[in-house]
């Protein structure tokens, strides 16, 4: 990957609209050496699809949720099902296994807190979990921020 590469991504990561003739005008490209680089970026994994952002209050997403989960449970039967189990979760939109005192880390973002109820309780249902800490976001100073290239 070189600069170019790395051009074309923050491009793209600042507006995932843009044309590849627009794209190849901010790189300086033709448009057919801009499609064979964006299709070696996707053919290499880097590229992965496209989705659009979306302002989440404006759907009455208001309510964001990191919850820290600590577990006894460390074999790799019960991360599988522990994995399948919270990925069925959509509210669920960021799922890490972590290190220290907590073994995973949750962003959820629902409706409000009636909403993140009933996700809790879709979250520990049938999963033998140690504790599970819930920290509610009063205020989203960045987010969805672009990756550093």
């Amino acid at each position: 990957m070189d600069q170019i590469d790395k051009q074309l991504l923050a491009a793209l990561q600042k507006d995932g609209s843009l044309s590849q003739r627009e794209l190849a005008d901010r790189v300086g490209l033709s448009q057919n050496a801009c499609w064979r680089r964006l299709k070696a970026l996707s053919d290499n994994g880097v590229l992965q699809g496209s989705t659009a952002r979306i302002d989440r209050q404006k759907l009455g997403l208001d309510l964001v949720v990191f919850v820290l989960l600590r577990t006894r449970h460390h074999s790799a039967k019960w991360l599988d099902e522990f994995r399948r189990h919270v990925l069925t979760i959509p509210e669920v939109v960021d799922f890490h296994r972590i290190s220290g005192d907590y073994d995973y880390q949750l962003k959820v973002v629902t409706e409000d807190m009636a909403s993140y109820d009933a996700v809790y309780r879709r979250l520990i249902e049938g999963v033998d979990l140690d504790s599970v800490t819930s920290y509610f976001a009063m205020e989203a100073i960045a987010e969805g921020r672009p990756l550093p290239l």
